[in-house]
């Protein structure tokens, strides 16, 4: 719909009397709101509401309708799904509803919270007094309306085709709609609620089933497969079969017909180069040259990055040590006042910071660093009892002295083990410079070194495998566990045996000697021996380092994983295709809407449309209400499921079969399925008569719940 301002709907609102209803077709899918006597509804949105939560705050909003693409910016729309305020098509949850309604009356251009203007509002047949009666109280005590009228959508949309002359006075009306499928028969153009059907399947099921089969076909893509897309495929490709098996049998079969029936959905999809389709010598090349200006970019940036760090460690020093030297110069009283306007608070800090940024800068230089207990002028002043005797301690300073040994011998610990890792790091630096300008020297002669380096290392982590897990010895010659084992490790084995022979023989001694116990220490020995099984294999880290360094450089390289034997490749997967990335609907476009005549299939126990159809036709029969050609000549489609394509022929087919041979059954389609309900109440709400169907939140309070259980309209007026 356009987009109008609100000045503009605020301006449009005021123009009509205080008299002029409104009009409301409160359905299970979309919510319409209008004047009665226009032939659209100004506002149209889907009746449901959202609460995403804010992505940095948390806040949380309510979103009425299908919520703006903007909001995935700032909201996390994924969290909470939508809501509806019904229950299959009664509405239960009035909270939600209010939401909606406020929405409504917004755009419709209401700024203040009473609403001035008679309502007429849609239900479903057969509407619970609850759920009518919270709805008459919301309308009164939340908006104020002087008066409201209920009515049914199906009947409304009858009554509308009807002054167009396409139904007749007496017939049969069938909507299916989002939640539910109603069959109400009219005689003299009024509804006979006594003869009503009601099934809880509407085409929220199609959708749903639609999906669930498309999910299960392709799991791989059931991210794509969104609510709001599945609805646009149903929409789109979905149709009623006239005689399902038949249909089925043709797709079973297969052939031309088949394939022509068949439609696809094409996801994006890029073609990637697989073995199948290796690139060219030229694109190999064309790879390798980016690669090499890529990482000879990221090599300027990193020795830029490193040139402005010394840089900026230099200045650092400079001014620390002019700091440093005026402090020298200064008299102790002195000193905090320009240290005041430092970030500084003692000397020792200065100094301190001195050995940091020298460490820090021959550290960007690549050169060796020194530790910093070396370096630093304040450990003989934090460490000044550890050369003191213990004699000439108190016990309070003996304990202190006992921390300090314990702070230095812990300090120093990790100073070496970071300038250890300082030094590795950098011999790592130099051995990969090295590498590097060797590789630059001879591309050729490194890239076969490497390969070379990569197979006998591939073969000595593979032999050490097979070593690792092969039983004993069997007809393939496979290396049995006793060869495997080392020296120690027989030797334990060995002891155990031994134990174990003796302990069989006659009453069980072991233990009584203290020779005995030594079995246990050497066994516990040998157990330590064995956990060097355990420690890291660096043939194994060198092995993933060239595979790595050969994934840089190499464009044709293909690691093969081995498992088992030095034959065994890597499982092979086909290259994705084209036809990876569609969506193909078949069977799928008229089983779906099958569920319309077998609500079964998804579990739901109740009549299909043709059978509610001919159960109406046969209570009004049974009672004698009026003859079955007068019904059977005038029946109306409405509702936004019967679209689907076949749906007519589906349906006469379907009562043709169930009720008496000859009969005339003639099935018309409503003007628009879907706005028909509104514009059929619009037109009901216009007429001058309308005001006497109406009640008054004075005739609710004092006639209570009981009088509206009674309360129905008359829609011939």
């Amino acid at each position: 719909m356009p987009f109008i301002s609100k000045i503009q709907r605020q301006s449009d609102y005021s123009a009509f009397p205080s008299h002029h209803p409104i009009v409301i077709d409160n359905g299970g899918s979309y919510f319409r709101i209008g004047w009665a006597g226009e032939s659209d509804p100004r506002v149209i949105f889907r009746n449901i509401i959202q609460r995403p939560r804010h992505k940095i705050t948390g806040e949380t909003i309510t979103v009425v309708g299908d919520h703006n693409p903007a909001l995935l910016k700032y909201f996390d729309c994924t969290r909470t799904g939508p809501r509806s305020a019904f229950d299959n098509n009664v509405v239960y949850q009035f909270e939600i509803m209010e939401y909606i309604l406020d929405f409504g009356f917004d755009r419709l251009g209401a700024d203040q919270s009473q609403i001035d203007h008679p309502v007429l509002i849609t239900e479903c047949a057969c509407n619970p007094v609850q759920s009518r009666s919270k709805m008459a109280e919301l309308l009164f005590e939340s908006y104020g309306v002087p008066s409201v009228a209920f009515g049914v959508d199906a009947a409304f949309s009858y009554k509308y085709n009807q002054q167009l002359g396409i139904c007749n006075n007496n017939g049969l009306v069938i909507c299916s709609g989002f939640n539910t499928m109603h069959v109400i028969p009219f005689i003299n153009g009024e509804p006979v609620y006594e003869a009503c059907n009601r099934t809880n399947v509407g085409g929220y099921h199609i959708t749903d089933y639609l999906k669930q089969l498309l999910s299960l076909k392709y799991p791989h893509h059931i991210s794509k497969l969104t609510w709001e897309k599945v609805e646009d495929l149903k929409m789109e490709h979905c149709y009623i079969a006239t005689d399902y098996e038949t249909e089925v049998q043709v797709f079973q079969k297969g052939g031309k017909e088949a394939e022509e029936k068949t439609r696809c959905w094409q996801l994006p999809w890029t073609p990637s180069f697989t073995d199948e389709t290796a690139p060219s010598e030229e694109e190999i090349a064309r790879k390798a040259a980016f690669k090499e200006k890529q990482g000879q970019r990221l090599r300027e940036m990193a020795e830029a990055k490193r040139f402005n760090r010394i840089n900026d460690l230099e200045n650092e020093m400079r001014d620390l040590e002019i700091l440093l030297q005026r402090l020298k110069h200064v008299e102790e009283d002195d000193v905090l006042s320009i240290l005041a306007k430092t970030r500084y608070t003692t000397k020792l800090e200065v100094e301190s910071a001195i050995s940091k940024a020298t460490q820090s800068l021959r550290k960007a230089k690549g050169e060796s660093v020194e530790s910093v207990e070396k370096t630093d002028p304040s450990a003989a002043e934090k460490y000044n009892l550890i050369n003191v005797p213990d004699e000439d301690l108190t016990p309070e300073q003996l304990k202190q002295k006992r921390k300090q040994l314990f702070i230095k011998s812990t300090s120093e610990a990790r100073q070496q083990r970071k300038q250890k890792q300082i030094e590795e790091e950098l011999e790592r630096e130099r051995k990969r410079q090295l590498e590097e300008e060797k590789r630059r020297e001879n591309p050729e002669q490194y890239l076969d070194e490497l390969r070379s380096k990569h197979r006998d290392l591939s073969e000595k982590v593979d032999q050490r495998k097979r070593l690792k897990t092969n039983g004993n010895h069997n007809s393939s010659g496979g290396v049995g566990r006793g060869e495997r084992l080392n020296s120690s490790q027989r030797e334990r084995m060995r002891l155990l045996t031994t134990a174990a022979f003796d302990r069989g023989k006659g009453e069980d001694t072991f233990g009584m000697k203290d020779e005995d116990w030594q079995l246990y220490k050497l066994m516990s020995r040998d157990n330590d021996d064995d956990d060097d099984d355990d420690q890291p294999d660096l043939d194994e880290a060198e092995l993933v380092r060239v595979t790595s360094r050969l994934r840089e450089i190499d464009p044709t390289f293909i690691f093969k994983a081995e498992s088992g034997s030095s034959t065994a490749e890597a499982p092979h997967f086909r290259p994705l295709t084209k036809e990876d990335f569609q969506i193909i609907l078949g069977v799928e476009r008229f089983r779906c809407p099958e569920i319309l005549f077998h609500p079964n299939w998804i579990g739901v126990e109740q009549l299909g449309l043709d059978e509610m159809a001919g159960n109406s036709i046969q209570g009004l029969l049974d009672k004698g209400r009026c003859s079955e050609e007068r019904i059977t000549n005038s029946i109306l489609l409405t509702g936004g499921s019967c679209l689907f394509p076949g749906m007519s022929e589906r349906l006469e087919a379907g009562i043709r079969m169930i009720r008496p041979s000859g009969t005339p059954i003639r099935i018309i389609k409503a003007l628009n399925p879907i706005f028909d309900a509104w514009r059929g109440a619009s037109a009901y709400a216009a007429a001058m008569q309308f005001p006497q169907q109406t009640f008054s939140k004075m005739d609710y309070y004092e006639k209570g719940e009981d009088w509206l259980k009674k309360y129905q309209i008359r829609y011939t007026i």
